[in-house]
């Protein structure tokens, strides 16, 4: 069951990016999701595959957002793609059976309900609050998720805004993972701040 803090890049690239993503490893981040939509194909591929050996020395998951091919390249664990992305049969077929695919589902159960039933891994929601990141997402509401866990049993990812103050309220009705950039990566403590989102995540879903 895939569970906890989920942090995806934020646009840091370099040895800034992978000091960045080290130290949310260390604080317990689960799940690192590497989204860089640059056309810097050398640098992207450097990068995916030094942030692959780091996830797997903390016994963390590797995927890349909506680059299949870069995904097979580096090996990484698995892709995460959105409305406009690979769709996910195209996916699984280009990355096998063994991959992990995440669908955004946005603010749509019936999103979900497909992708469920065409082999995804897990789904993800949001967003839930104003994001600096995507500030014109559509925005998702709690009975939307309360409905997603009645009505589904893979993992649910949620994103959006959140922060240490909203997260209960999303994991109280049924978010098994926080997916979190600004929140987590902009602090001073990054260590520190993603041990916080761990726990929390630990206390609701154990």
């Amino acid at each position: 069951m895939m569970k906890g803090l989920y942090v995806i890049t934020d646009g840091s690239t370099g040895d800034t990016l992978l000091r960045k993503v080290e130290q949310a490893l260390r604080g317990g981040a689960a799940l690192v999701q590497y989204r860089d939509k640059t056309a810097d194909a050398i640098r992207r591929e450097r990068e995916a595959a030094a942030l692959r050996s780091l996830c797997h020395e903390h016994n963390a998951l590797f995927l890349i957002n909506d680059d299949v091919a870069l995904a097979k390249t580096v090996q990484a664990d698995g892709v995460h793609v959105g409305r406009d992305d690979s769709a996910l049969s195209a996916a699984r077929g280009y990355l096998g059976k063994s991959a992990i695919i995440g669908v955004s589902c946005y603010n749509r159960l019936e999103l979900a309900l497909e992708a469920a039933v065409q082999g995804a891994d897990y789904l993800a929601f949001g967003s839930f609050f104003p994001s600096p990141t995507k500030p014109d997402a559509p925005r998702a509401t709690l009975e939307l998720l309360q409905q997603a866990r009645q009505q589904l049993t893979l993992p649910i990812c949620t994103i959006g805004g959140i922060t240490l103050d909203n997260a209960p309220s999303l994991l109280a009705n049924g978010a098994d993972m926080l997916a979190v950039i600004t929140d987590v990566f902009n602090s001073p403590d990054i260590v520190q701040q993603a041990s916080r989102y761990q726990a929390l995540v630990l206390a609701h879903t154990a």
